[in-house]
């Protein structure tokens, strides 16, 4: 009957997914012909409403993409790799397979979710390269699963937001946060690592489950198309470099005299050196200037970890480079999905906010106890027209914290329950799969089907938490 089920979700998926930046295009469309009665807005202004705000996620959209391509840059370290190698070669069955890349993408999504999601999808490849007889598709739906658990972790944007000192803050939440909410309250509270726990072993359980028992209905890869170097393109990238130098293709090793320029390229000195600067302004902003463990912080990281572990400069750019081109995906959607922001945040002559006509239709019938769970459901809503952190906090943040003050919640509990609501319905929005698809050359239609079944059982979870957490 599971199976049954699984394959229903997945036939259901192939047929009615499109492709993700077709899916924008739609939400687009939806939401701007839901504005115009809802709000009671002219076609007019909800196209002003677009313009205005395809560019007002930017300078978060570039530290998205700074997250996504650091994490991404840093997996592909040698020193990396070597371990996921070793990792991959430890599972004996399809099953422990998919256990061991749920809960190992998991764990790191929660660490930082562009490490964790683009680690994962190489860690996936090399236990496909390694294993004939496991679901692929299943195997990269389980590497993108662990990413449910993206904001409710170390890179979460809200919490990691909220735990940032400045104006803004205040600014945000209309003067109802005026001194930074510590992460103790949020990502590293004792309810939420609970909920963090259960959740990933829920979803390395179900995986694990999920995986095909007949063998005619598993869907492998030929590992050739696994392999990313391609001879051809490297032999000719070696001819053109060695015109450059003057050197002649097809004789024996020959001595070389590099020039300066290249002995800076591979410098590990320099590596040491800009690592280290990095390094000592993290410790100063955290230890001693009373810094936040913000979105800045990770990045800064994660890029020291990468220089540091490829060794030198040009290795570091090389594969810095390469990491570039999964953020396709987001360069391009982000200003669509910016725009759709526009459009839920938009008021009109009426003077009526899409945004704020979901969030009031939450808080009018909540409770203490029952608004962190419809919270968690509005912004998983909204999630599927905003799938970005800074999206959401944008729409709800003015809302939802000055609800939460006048019921008596807790800000770190409102916080976390938006963070869970843009994680949750990530499972089936495909936007943050795109990076990940493009590396396991895949279409977002191969995996949501698998995805579901996550939503579904991780949606429980969280609402069980949230409820408990209230109390």
């Amino acid at each position: 009957m599971f199976q049954k089920i699984i394959n229903g979700c997945v036939k259901l998926v192939q047929r009615w997914l499109p492709e993700p930046f077709i899916f924008a295009i739609i939400l687009t469309l939806v939401a701007g012909i839901l504005a115009m009665p809802i709000c009671h807005q002219t076609p007019m202004e909800v196209i002003e409403h677009w313009g205005g705000g395809v560019w007002n996620l930017l300078a978060f959209a570039m530290q998205m993409a700074l997250v996504l391509v650091s994490g991404s840059a840093l997996a592909s370290a040698p020193a990396v790799k070597r371990g996921i190698s070793a990792l991959a070669s430890l599972p004996k069955t399809p099953a422990g397979a998919i256990a061991l890349v749920t809960g190992f993408s998991a764990l790191a999504c929660w660490l930082n979710w562009g490490f964790g999601l683009i680690v994962g999808i190489i860690f996936a490849k090399e236990i496909a390269l390694k294993m004939k007889n496991v679901d692929y598709r299943l195997l990269i739906a389980s590497a993108y699963s662990g990413f449910v658990v993206w904001h409710a972790g170390l890179s979460g944007s809200i919490p990691l937001t909220m735990a940032t000192p400045g104006d803004s803050l205040a600014i945000a939440t209309n003067g109802v946060l005026t001194s930074p909410v510590p992460i103790t309250e949020t990502i590293l509270a004792v309810p939420n690592l609970i909920m963090v726990a259960v959740v990933i072993i829920a979803i390395v359980i179900v995986n694990s489950l999920m995986h095909p028992k007949n063998a005619a209905q598993i869907v492998t890869v030929n590992p050739s198309l696994l392999l990313d170097e391609n001879p051809e393109s490297g032999a000719m990238a070696e001819s053109i470099e060695n015109a450059i130098k003057g050197v002649k293709v097809g004789t024996k090793c020959q001595k070389v005299n590099h020039t300066p320029a290249e002995r800076l390229e591979n410098s590990r000195i320099l590596s040491w050196i800009v690592a280290l600067l990095m390094v000592v302004y993290i410790v100063m902003h955290l230890a001693f200037r009373g810094g936040a463990f913000d979105l800045g912080t990770v990045i800064l990281i994660f890029l020291a970890l990468g220089i540091l572990l490829h060794g030198t400069p040009l290795s570091y750019v090389h594969a810095f480079t390469k990491a570039v081109g999964g953020a396709a995906g987001i360069i391009l959607q982000f200003p669509f999905y910016a725009g759709i922001m526009g459009i839920i945040t938009g008021i009109g002559a009426s003077g009526i906010c899409f945004g704020t006509v979901i969030s009031d239709a939450c808080i009018s019938v909540s409770n203490a106890h029952t608004y962190p769970l419809l919270t968690f459901l509005c912004a998983a809503v909204l999630n599927m027209f905003v799938p970005s952190g800074g999206g959401h906090w944008a729409i709800q943040a003015p809302i939802m914290f000055a609800a939460g003050a006048n019921l008596g919640v807790n800000p770190g509990l409102t916080g976390m329950a938006i963070s869970w609501g843009d994680a949750w319905t990530n499972l089936i929005q495909p936007f943050w799969a795109l990076p990940a698809l493009a590396i396991a050359k895949l279409n977002a239609k191969d995996i949501m089907g698998f995805c579901i079944i996550d939503l579904i059982v991780t949606g429980i979870i969280i609402c069980i938490g949230l409820l408990l957490w209230a109390v």
